[in-house]
């Protein structure tokens, strides 16, 4: 099986690891760690589970969401291919906390990608971030968690108090950016944020 593609393995490990695979599985929303604060995440190939994302940050469904990834590999079959010199330019800058636009690949569910043509995609350089996707053997939709408009959250208590039961939240430690990833339209170069 690719990586990043169709259910998710099952391989034998703690039980919280055990409980985070079920949770993606059967389409639910984990809060884990990220580079500036926690992330809400789910399979990148999930249409149920991308909407409970935006559901529970009331994030209008156009805007679309950002991937990330321990490797190119765990990306591959959500963008499309990309040339010799693209793979060198993002090389570059990953592992990072730069996300890039992508065009996007046919397997993407418009629920990701929103009202775009391409795909928000990152390789993490946060430790705890790349070795979950490592462990689960995908890549993870990564958006803050937070309701659209308020502040991101930055501990697994905050996350437990806000989300409760909507939300398996995994323990872990922020990174120490300040600021959310840049984000970069690899074809252009423009920097969007």
């Amino acid at each position: 099986m690719k990586s990043g593609s169709g259910p998710l393995p099952r391989l034998p490990g703690s039980r919280l690891q055990q409980r985070t695979r079920k949770q993606l599985r059967d389409g639910g929303v984990i809060a884990y760690s990220t580079e500036s604060c926690y992330g809400l995440g789910c399979s990148p190939l999930d249409t149920r589970a991308i909407r409970r994302v935006l559901a529970i940050k009331a994030r209008p469904n156009h805007k679309g969401l950002i991937v990330i990834a321990a490797d190119f590999e765990q990306i591959r079959h959500l963008v499309k291919p990309l040339s010799a010199a693209q793979r060198a330019e993002l090389a570059r800058y990953w592992p990072g906390p730069y996300t890039f636009l992508l065009p996007a690949s046919r397997r993407v569910p418009p629920a990701l990608r929103g009202r775009h043509h391409k795909i928000a995609v990152r390789v993490t350089a946060h430790g705890e971030a790349a070795a979950l996707c490592r462990r689960l053997g995908t890549a993870l939709v990564s958006t803050s968690a937070n309701r659209a408009g308020q502040k991101s959250l930055k501990t697994a208590r905050a996350c437990r108090m806000a989300f409760k039961d909507k939300v398996l939240t995994l323990p872990g430690r922020i990174g120490k950016r300040r600021k959310p990833s840049t984000i970069i339209d690899l074809e252009s170069g423009r920097v969007l944020r």
